[in-house]
């Protein structure tokens, strides 16, 4: 008979969640395995049951993030419109970043770089996903990845501004204000790679 699961994955998404607040509001230093385990109702010995480590669980917050911003866009429907999949898939970013707002700062601002044995961020899930997109409208042999890249760059930017509240307005004219610049500049992007 096999052993029971004692930690099941919702308690596993709790800590992450605990630890991607205390990373993104108050540095990666102030991470501690008993500091995340009271504010998640467990134990210590729970967390490195399921971690291992202090370090292994901030590394766990950062994956966690890369993996749900990947999965965000690639559940936007493919249709018979490229550019208009690669502009849902850049929505789809900035949902990802106003519902996670703290993996997403974990992802990109912490102070300690990932572990070893991780992929360089252009070949995370998330960057395949804008990549196979962009190719789609702009050939691999033409720069695909290049163009891929600067529109990672734009939706990153602009989520970070918003983030950091340097965009005005309310919810509606943020929107509006992030589509508007997608659809300004990112078919500029995509034709200066398709004619290389």
């Amino acid at each position: 008979m096999a052993r029971p699961r004692l930690h099941d994955d919702a308690l596993r998404d709790r800590l992450l969640d605990v630890a991607s607040r205390v990373v993104s509001t108050h540095g990666e230093a102030a991470v501690t395995v008993r500091s995340v385990a009271t504010e998640a109702g467990t134990s210590a010995s729970a967390v490195y049951a399921l971690f291992g480590s202090r370090d292994e669980l901030v590394a766990a917050v950062s994956a966690e993030g890369f993996r749900r911003v990947a999965a965000r866009p690639a559940t936007a429907p493919r249709t018979d419109d490229p550019a208009a999949d690669l502009a849902a898939r850049g929505r789809a970013y900035r949902d990802f970043a106003l519902a996670d707002p703290h993996f997403y700062a974990v992802m990109f601002a912490r102070g300690v770089p990932p572990g070893p044995g991780r992929h360089e961020a252009v070949e995370e899930p998330t960057f395949r996903v804008l990549r196979d997109a962009v190719a789609r409208l702009v050939p691999e042999d033409a720069g695909a990845a290049d163009v891929a890249l600067g529109l990672w760059g734009l939706v990153h930017g602009l989520v970070s501004l918003e983030l950091a509240g340097l965009v005005p307005g309310g919810d509606d004219a943020r929107a509006a204000r992030y589509a508007a610049t997608l659809a300004a500049v990112g078919p500029g992007l995509v034709r200066r790679g398709a004619a290389t």
